[in-house]
């Protein structure tokens, strides 16, 4: 099949891509919310029209909330983003909001974080990807364990490693260049998308992978038997479309709700629609291709 015939080609962009990723991570690091490293957040709307976002300045900047951020959120409100806010301060912000209550508000959001809580989440939730690359790295050599021609079981588990950590660190590559150029924050919905990208990569890396598994199977009863890089390709060819099209309909939904939901998810429904491509992606042009790759150099391997 082509994908397995210039297998090549898809490692080299794939290797572009975490190069750029890891360059942005190292550059410009992520941009991160008050989850991880402490503050508040408020968002508000204006059912009768929002206000200038000047005037609105103008009233937060006499609280001292320090360096604070104030955005458009949607076509009726603002985010603003600052220092811890505390309960003796919070009808101030509100009140700032307001305009000194000339106009009428509602509060969708306000959160506050301290930075003991914020560090806690951020080591909470990389032990927690950490266990789920590391519990399902164990359930792929598991489920692959009596297939060990021409490709051992646990170099199932190797490949699905580096199709992982291609799937997280595309999406997290972008969000570094889109926090450095637009402000994006990581919080903990991005790390929740990304475990919902690596269950979704890993459903469809097993897909391919039992598939091989089941031709090979089937290539045992023939007198002539195929060779791996033809029963790759031939496992590839019978889920490609499959796989495509349960992607396609899901980032479709996404898209939806980037366009149309809340600015509060949208930045987890943009994580979810990168993470879900490049796992698409590592699927079909990286993962199965390498274990070819494998099986190749192994049989050279035994043939010196």
């Amino acid at each position: 099949m082509f994908i397995i015939k210039y297998r090549k080609i898809f490692y080299a962009l794939s290797g572009i891509l975490i190069a750029m990723s890891v360059a942005a991570l190292l550059v410009w690091g992520l941009n991160l919310g008050i989850d991880f490293k402490g503050g508040a957040i408020v968002e508000v709307s204006y059912p009768e029209g929002r206000p200038e976002i000047d005037a609105v300045k103008v009233n937060l900047d006499k609280l001292s909330l320090g360096a604070y951020s104030l955005q458009p959120a949607g076509g009726d409100g603002f985010i603003l983003r600052s220092r811890m806010i505390n309960d003796a301060e919070r009808p101030l912000v509100q009140e700032s909001f307001s305009l000194k209550n000339a106009k009428k508000i509602e509060i969708k959001r306000f959160n506050s974080v301290g930075p003991i809580l914020g560090k806690e989440a951020a080591t909470k939730s990389m032990i927690s990807l950490f266990i789920v690359i590391f519990c399902i790295v164990i359930f792929i050599s598991f489920a692959f364990r009596k297939v060990s021609e021409p490709v051992s079981s646990w170099k199932y588990g190797f490949v699905a490693i580096i199709a992982l950590l291609h799937d997280v660190l595309v999406p997290t590559g972008v969000f570094a260049v889109l926090g450095h150029y637009y402000g994006y924050e990581v919080d903990t919905l991005f790390v929740t998308a990304l475990l919902v990208v690596l269950g979704f990569s890993v459903h469809d890396t097993i897909v391919v992978f039992d598939r091989v598994r089941e031709n090979l199977n089937l290539s045992k009863g023939h007198r002539e038997k195929n060779s791996f890089d033809k029963i790759v390709g031939q496992s590839v060819s019978q889920t490609f479309v499959r796989s495509i099209n349960t992607s396609l309909t899901t980032i479709l939904a996404l898209a939806a709700l980037y366009i149309f939901g809340a600015e509060s998810t949208r930045h987890f429904s943009l994580a979810l629609i990168v993470g879900i491509t490049a796992g698409t992606y590592s699927s079909i042009f990286l993962g199965s291709p390498l274990l070819v790759t494998l099986e190749k150099w192994q049989s050279r391997k035994n043939s010196d």
